[in-house]
Parts: C-alpha cells; structure tokens; sequence
C-alpha cells in the first residue's frame, strides 16, 4: 500500500510534475501533495537520515503512520488548516567556540518541507543569480570557491568578507513572506510556510515562539534564505560588483582596500536598513584573500592563486582526529581504524579541490604517529611490545631499547625503528589509505 495514495487530487502525469509550475498557480498545494511527489520527496528525506523530532518519531516509523493517517494529512493540507510540530532545539560547537542553533523538525514535517521545497524551486531558482551558490540544483561550494579564484587571478586582489550575524535566527518573516508570495499565489502553500517560520522551537519541554529566522536543519531553509538574499545579490549585481555567495556567507572581490572599505560600508547599510539583518563587524573584514577563509578553503599570495586549505579547516580536521586516536580511549584498533576512515574520507573528498597537496602529507604522517602511539600503548607491556616488534621485522637488540625506554608513547611513536615497522604499509594493510592517495584519486577522476 502506497501511503499517499491518489484519491482527492487531481490527476497528473509524472510529465506534469516535473515541469515548472506556473507562478500564477494557485492550486500549488495539491501538486505539492500528488503522490509523485511525495514519493520523490520521501526519497530524499529517506537518504538524509537525520535524527528524530520533539515527537521522538524516526524514518523507519513513518510509513507504518503514514499509511494510517496520510489521507488525514493530505485533507489538512489541502484544506489549509496543518499546524507543524515546534522544532527541536539542537546546539553544534563551532570551530570559534561559539554555538551554531539547529531546529530539528518532525519527521513528517521534513517530509513534506521536502515536497514543497521540489515544487517551488523550479519556481524561484531560474530567476537567482549566476553569483548564488549554495543549495541550488547543478551548484555546489567548488563552484564558488573556484569562482573566488578566478577573480583574484583577474587582479581583484583584496575581499570584502561579510558576515551576517546569526542570519537564520534574524530573518524578518514579514519581508521573507512578501518576496514568497510575489510569485506564489496558493494562499494554502504561503500559509503552511509562514507555520513552518512560527512553529516555535521546543527547549526543555517549554515551546518558544519564534518571531523571527528561518530554523536551520529542515529542508526548506535554504530555499528560503535564497529567496531573503536574493535582492542582495540584484543590488551587488546592479552594482556591477565582482562576488560569489553561498548562504550566508558573502565575499564580495575588489582591487584595493579603499575600494573595498567603501563597498563593505555601503552594503552594510544596505542589508541593515533594507533586509532588516545584522552584520556582524568583528567576523568581517577587507583584507587580502590569503588571510580570509571562504567556506574551508584559502589561496595562496601568488600571482597564479592557488587554492588551499584554511589554517582553521586544518586545526579543526586535527582536533577530529585527536578525539578518533585519544590514548585514552578505549576502543579496539579496528573499531578506532573504522572511524577514522569514515571521517578522512568524507573530509578528503571535499577539500581534494586544494592545489596545495604538501599539507596532506604532513597530515598523513601526523595521523601515523598518532595511530602508532595508540598502538604502543595498548601493547602496553615491554614484554608485548617487544614481542610485536620482532614479529614486524625489528631486531631485537632495538626491539629490547624500545620496550625497556622511559619515553612516553608519543616520543617512541616517532622513533625510526617505530616508523619503520609500523609505516605507511602496516597502515594501508590495515584498510588505512593516505589522504594524499586518495587525494591523487579524486583529482584523476574530477
């Protein structure tokens, strides 16, 4: 059984579906609920996982209660009278010490942001800036940092780096709806959306209401913040300012500091006075690209820029890694090794857009020296730890030095007698690749 189902909405073809609708189109919600689309929209919430709601709800419990209350659902939908679910307040560290805000809605409610979110954008997206970045459809976050690069290597050598303080907790609802709703006519579907922004967050089972910002960690979000930061993009463009934008974070290109102190000046009062958002001065700056980061990445101070990995991407993957291969921590190898992996890979794979590879080779050791020190230290007996030595092809006169020395685990991870025993190729045995491999792969095959 197909929990949607298809009775009560019109019949449409997959053809219909996928085509853009009409910005006039006032029966946008029940394309927004035709089965097509939410089975496409399941999907998609189904891929991203996700933790669960304030209900406790995970993706594997809702089909079952789909499949009981979607025709109840669907009517409230269509009628205009769901109420979303408060969003449950998460908090994630960042790298500078603060705390960035999640709201993690429902499950059910990601699910149907998700089939909303399929059917606007075809709506709004064509009509965004070549400049805009991030969470469109055949864009990504390489795209805007080569972007960056190609407009320092043109000689706009100095960034004005603008930073909207707390921008999706600041978004003014009122003005976000009035740009929804120039091309969105279904009073249904501007309704449902406003909701969505008013839910409110649930913190220590006290629901907060929620007069401003759009709640990061559902679906819809970035869509919305597109649509709040599209007339800066048309005001930089009219501008004729060279700068790429992905969310919220801005860069805007320039020839010399003046120029730039001139532009961050006006801007500034542009997105105070006309979007009713902050900036925060003490994260912006105009200043060269080499000691700005722009999503991970930096450049380098070269006359042929190249891209390379900001000193903050750096100590952060560092600091991952120091949880993964603690002393302290009481995992086996393997389990330790498969943690590890899963975290290098991903990370590789996103930052193999650096043309500055010595660094990974740097890092690469880093991590050997670490995981040997792990190693000696659950050998922990000089007996044990003599004994694998040998075993690994040390002679025994320097497997006796070794286990019999009062150096501490991380002097004796960097002997050579250590590395050479437990090197490069003990590691990749291990199912361990080097991020430099795996770097040289992915650039092969980008």
């Amino acid at each position: 059984m197909k929990p949607w189902g298809t009775a009560g909405v019109p019949s449409l073809s997959p053809a219909q579906v996928e085509e853009q609708p009409c910005e006039a189109d006032t029966y946008l919600m029940e394309k927004v609920v035709n089965a097509a689309n939410m089975k496409r929209a399941w999907k998609q919430v189904k891929g991203n996982k996700g933790a669960a709601g304030i209900d406790g709800m995970d993706i594997k419990s809702l089909v079952p209660y789909l499949k009981a209350e979607w025709p109840q659902i669907k009517e409230q939908l269509l009628s205009g009278t769901y109420k979303p679910k408060p969003v449950r307040r998460v908090e994630i560290p960042k790298p500078d010490g603060g705390k960035r805000l999640l709201g993690i809605p429902t499950v059910l409610d990601r699910l149907i942001q998700q089939a909303i979110l399929q059917i606007l954008t075809p709506i709004f997206d064509p009509g965004f800036s070549r400049h805009s970045y991030g969470f469109r459809p055949g864009k990504r976050a390489h795209d805007a940092v080569k972007q960056a690069k190609e407009y320092i290597k043109e000689g706009y050598s100095y960034v004005v780096d603008m930073d909207l303080e707390k921008f999706f907790d600041r978004v003014n609802h009122d003005i976000l709806m009035a740009k929804v709703a120039r091309k969105v006519k279904d009073k249904r579907v501007l309704k449902l959306i406003r909701a969505y922004l008013e839910a409110g967050v649930m913190v220590n089972g006290v629901v907060i209401a929620s007069e401003e910002g759009t709640p990061q960690g559902g679906p819809l979000s970035p869509l919305l913040a597109n649509i709040m930061l599209d007339e800066l993009d048309k005001e930089l463009e009219r501008r004729g300012h060279n700068f790429v934008r992905y969310a919220d974070d801005c860069n805007i290109y320039v020839r010399s500091k003046r120029a730039g102190e001139r532009v961050m000046a006006s801007v500034k009062e542009f997105v105070e006075e006309r979007l009713k958002l902050k900036v925060n001065m003490q994260k912006s700056a105009v200043d060269r690209p080499v000691k700005r980061k722009f999503l991970g990445f930096s450049f380098t101070l070269e006359k042929e820029p190249r891209i390379r990995l900001a000193p903050k991407s750096l100590e952060r993957i560092k600091q991952k890694i120091r949880q993964l291969t603690s002393r302290s921590w009481g995992i086996s190898m393997e389990e330790r090794l498969e943690k590890l992996k899963s975290q290098l890979n991903g990370w590789i794979a996103y930052f193999s857009l650096i043309e500055t590879p010595s660094i990974l080779r740097n890092l690469d050791e880093w991590i050997r020296r670490r995981l040997r020190m792990c190693l000696l230290k659950q050998w922990k007996r000089p007996k044990t730890i003599r004994k694998k030595l040998i075993a690994l092809g040390i002679k025994e006169e320097w497997a006796w030095k070794i286990s019999g020395s009062r150096k501490g685990y991380w002097r004796l991870a960097c002997t050579p007698q250590v590395n050479k025993a437990l090197g490069l190729q003990y590691w990749k045995d291990q199912g361990l690749i080097s991020l430099v491999e795996r770097y040289q792969q992915l650039r092969v095959n980008s």
